[in-house]
């Protein structure tokens, strides 16, 4: 997942000269552009996914001693993914060193899922411990480290806030048990359209492949987010999916390149074709859709029809950590509903902890955001979301050169 998407959203309101107060009253108001809407949501249900997925029946295998404690606590996340301490206004990791006295280090480091995990590869792969004792991959790398054995299994006797994890994510595809890892922030993948670019609503994966907007539609360098959504439209379920059985989505996107129905695809910078509207649509991250529509009100977001994809970042303890005690304070901390809160107010995507949304009615700062369809979606959009299925390296492999002949050919 590309988190460039977090610095341009920050980016977004500085332009705007947005105070954070300012900033949570008008994200409160961003409603008319999202399209989650009762017809829309009847139109497709989705099926409940087996909890055991492909990621097989993992059980929690031996793990360094829960009481293993230094006294301090180094976490690497992506950038921009926790509230600081700014303005007189102190910060979570400021405000859980004063609860607990653990000398917490939050380093911005997490840069690209590939790039991360060739860098402790080696160490790792010859079991030598790395510097951090909490990282926050992307679901599907929190798999394949699962799969080599290079997390320990979470002491959840001493995170007892865990319980507070939203049943929606609770032993999830990527880690079958939920005995390694806690999501840290989730999202959701769909269509953004300009409304003054398509002169109408849009519906379903299909709008993108529409003669009328041949030129000008988008779609993401992430396989996951376009293959799954390409799939979804063709009536296949991503979180099961063979390589042999993407043939034809592949074979769709790349007939759509070929066609010049797609203009490009892209990172993060779709935004500002999508502002521009040299993108009439294209394939979406929620929370960006919700900071641009700010200043851009003919954006819209939907989740089609045929359903839309779910991603998640997630807090694992590497193998041999020397601060597990730490490791697991830090996890209940921000477990709980109120510190959970005041991280979601900031980086306005979907909380894993249940009582988030009851916490931002309480604050008048906030209370825009519980009412935000983005942030908190409904049940029923929520079954209509799916997670891409967790790949072995062979099948990685696979997907990611194929994705890349299309993308890059």
């Amino acid at each position: 997942m590309n988190r460039y998407r977090i610095n341009q959203m920050r980016a977004a309101q500085t332009r705007a000269g947005l105070n954070r107060r300012q900033f949570l009253g008008r994200a409160g108001a961003f409603g008319g552009a999202v399209l989650l809407t009762p017809s829309l949501l009847a139109a497709c249900g989705g099926d409940d996914e087996d909890p055991k997925g492909n990621g097989g029946d993992t059980e929690p295998g031996p793990t360094a001693d829960p009481n293993k404690s230094t006294g301090d606590l180094l976490m690497s996340n992506w950038p921009l993914y926790i509230d600081p301490t700014e303005d007189g206004v102190t910060g979570s990791v400021d405000l859980f060193k004063k609860a607990t006295g653990i000398d917490l280090t939050y380093n911005e480091d997490f840069n690209d899922n590939n790039e991360y995990f060739a860098a402790i590869q080696p160490d790792l792969a010859n079991g030598k411990a790395i510097k951090p004792d909490i990282i926050a991959p992307t679901f599907w790398l929190v798999a394949r480290l699962i799969e080599l054995g290079w997390v320990e299994a979470l002491p959840l006797d001493q995170i007892p806030n865990a319980a507070n994890l939203l049943p929606s994510l609770q032993k999830p595809l990527w880690d079958p048990t939920g005995a390694y890892s806690l999501p840290w922030q989730s999202g959701m993948t769909g269509i953004a359209y300009n409304i003054d670019a398509t002169g109408r609503e849009l519906t379903s994966v299909e709008d993108l492949f529409d003669p009328e907007f041949k030129g000008k539609i988008g779609m993401l360098t992430e396989m996951r987010d376009t293959l799954g959504l390409v799939l979804l439209g063709l009536g296949k379920d991503p979180s099961t999916i063979s390589f042999d059985d993407a043939a034809d989505a592949f074979d769709k996107i790349e007939a759509a390149k070929n066609d010049g129905q797609i203009r490009q695809f892209t990172g993060n910078d779709y935004q500002d074709d999508l502002v521009a509207g040299n993108f009439a649509a294209c394939v979406a991250w929620s929370g960006d859709v919700a900071q641009l529509a700010l200043d851009t009100p003919s954006l819209r977001f939907v989740i089609p029809e045929e359903g839309g994809m779910q991603w998640s970042d997630c807090m694992v303890i590497p193998k041999g950590a020397d601060s597990i005690k730490e490791a697991a304070a830090w996890m209940n901390y921000v477990y709980d509903p109120v510190n959970a809160a005041r991280i979601a107010a900031y980086v306005t995507y979907n909380s894993p902890v249940a009582g988030v949304q009851d916490e931002l009615r309480k604050n008048p700062d906030t209370v825009g955001l519980a009412d935000s369809e983005l942030m908190f979606p409904d049940e029923e959009t929520l079954g209509r979301l799916k997670v891409f299925k967790a790949l072995d390296e062979d099948e990685e492999a696979q997907f990611d050169d194929r994705f890349s002949s299309i993308t890059t050919g």
